[in-house]
């Protein structure tokens, strides 16, 4: 039975374990609208970004090494934490949740905060990538649209309107853009990886994948790249943010982690391989390089027709995602606002589809303001990369919550239902201690412009300033909301 929401007049506290959305308002709804085939398609969707596919192409063939050190250091720390600590604690609010638990009310507030404010500059940057392969759906008249960044602002700003719209009226109606779009990322994966097969049996490989060239570059700028593919692996953790809203989530979630994550390495590490065939990783842009390989490998064996198709598709599977973190991630300023950080109305659900309409409305709101922050006084690309650093900064900083609170909390008793790491409470503090390491460089490498970057200075003032705003934002809201409750407490005993 979950638990009563906190009143103005309780201790405050940044979550109340257990509770949820559904029983915030109307205890009488049903909940459990995720089965496992919801939820193994929401890791996909949310853990798979074919853009990240594009830009480690772009890297080279080491980038398939890269990938597997990323899988190995980060997504497996992660993905066993996360089993573990949702089978501890699985309510509404995940890493939230398992912050405050370890480290009290402040760390997970900031938790929560940093992971919400990642995905105000991740929805353009997505949303950036999916306008860019849109535009191979009528390639001839539309291409030409690749450089114009009132295009990619416009479309932004439309999408997110959609897909907000869509998660108003409910994460049952919701989940089928999720779902689409996880099935819309198979199909281009199978196109690249076919027309890589053909390219390389009709004209050899347009990459050399001899053992030297798959040793990762020790150049500086080189090891800053290693930070983007881990990024790309992460995701696993956004579902629990639902605990409350899936169906058996202590035996679901661990059995759609293990199937995802293979999925999710799988397409990675054969779509690099696959784009490397056909297109030297020279010719591939981060923007639109699965799609130049599409389109340039369709011209040389003669199936032209399947670019607009595969344009669609993975401007879909793009949208999808976006959809999918908006859903889970709206759920952090809604529990806030029960807990009185943020203003009370964040709390309050649509009056009809009981969804967090106010937190999933002022997301969007911010999401299109980045889109236009992130475009100033730089190029297309320009923007793209200082959406995507800031996306990796402040989406990381949780990630040191979750980690250290994986190590924290083995000192809590583990009941029968919980689902230990293999190895037990020495292997818990082994993956804690990696995930946290490798997290910690993956922040610092980020800082870091890019080498084709013309205005480094400029960029690295947009994520260092841009990072720091969002930050001291929750460090105030915390104190300020910490003050009101406090003055609302006073208030109470003094009557």
């Amino acid at each position: 039975m979950a638990s009563e929401p906190t009143r103005a007049t309780d201790p405050p506290s940044l979550v109340s374990p257990g509770i949820s959305i559904a029983d915030a308002e109307d205890p009488n709804r049903p909940k459990r609208v995720m089965g496992f085939r919801d939820l193994l398609l929401f890791y996909v969707v949310t853990g798979i970004s074919l853009r990240w596919i594009a830009t480690a192409a772009a890297a080279g063939p080491s980038s398939v090494v890269i990938w597997l050190g990323a899988w190995l250091l980060f997504y497996t720390p992660l993905a066993l934490s996360v089993i573990e600590l949702s089978s501890r604690y699985p309510n509404e609010g995940g890493l939230y949740v398992w912050s405050k638990r370890a480290f009290g009310d402040f760390s997970g507030f900031m938790a929560g905060w940093t992971y919400w404010t990642s995905n105000l500059p991740y929805f353009p940057a997505v949303l950036y990538f999916a306008g860019s392969n849109a535009l191979y759906m009528h390639q001839r008249a539309w291409i030409h649209l690749s450089g114009t960044p009132t295009f990619f602002i416009a479309f932004s700003l439309i999408a997110l309107a959609a897909v907000t719209v869509m998660n108003i009226v409910g994460l049952d109606v919701g989940k089928w853009l999720h779902n689409a779009g996880a099935l819309a990322m198979w199909i281009p994966v199978l196109i690249v990886i076919s027309m890589g097969l053909i390219a390389w049996h009709r004209f050899g490989s347009a990459t050399s994948f001899a053992p030297h060239a798959l040793i990762p570059s020790l150049h500086f700028q080189d090891v800053i790249f290693w930070s983007v593919l881990t990024f790309a692996f992460g995701g696993c953790e956004t579902a629990s943010f639902m605990g409350e809203e899936i169906k058996n989530p202590r035996r679901t979630v661990p059995l759609a982690l293990f199937v995802a994550g293979l999925t999710v390495a799988f397409c990675y590490i054969m779509g690099t391989v696959a784009v490397l065939l056909a297109l030297p990783h020279a010719e591939v842009s981060n923007l639109q390089g699965l799609m130049q390989a599409i389109s340039k490998t369709a011209d040389r064996v003669g199936w032209q027709a399947v670019i607009p198709v595969a344009g669609f598709l993975i401007a879909l599977s793009n949208l999808g995602a976006a959809g999918a973190y908006l859903a889970a991630v709206a759920r952090l300023p809604f529990v806030a606002g029960l807990d009185r950080f943020l203003p009370p109305f964040f709390g309050r659900l649509h009056p009809r589809w009981k969804t967090p309409w106010v937190a999933l409305l002022l997301q969007a709101v911010i999401g299109g303001v980045f889109a236009f922050l992130g475009q100033a006084g730089t190029s297309v690309k320009g923007a793209y990369d200082v959406l995507v650093s800031m996306g990796v900064i402040t989406y990381f900083v949780p990630y040191l919550y979750l980690f250290a609170a994986m190590v924290k909390l083995q000192r809590e008793p583990a009941g029968t239902a919980v689902i230990r790491v293999p190895g037990g409470k020495p292997a818990a503090y082994l993956l804690g201690t990696i995930g946290f390491l490798t997290t910690s460089v993956t922040i610092a490498l980020s800082l870091v412009p890019q080498a084709d970057e013309p205005n480094k200075l400029l960029a690295f003032s947009k994520v260092v300033g841009l990072t720091g705003a969002l930050l001291l934002a929750g460090v105030w809201i915390y104190w300020s909301g910490k003050k009101r409750a406090a003055r609302e407490l006073s208030g109470t005993h003094a009557d």
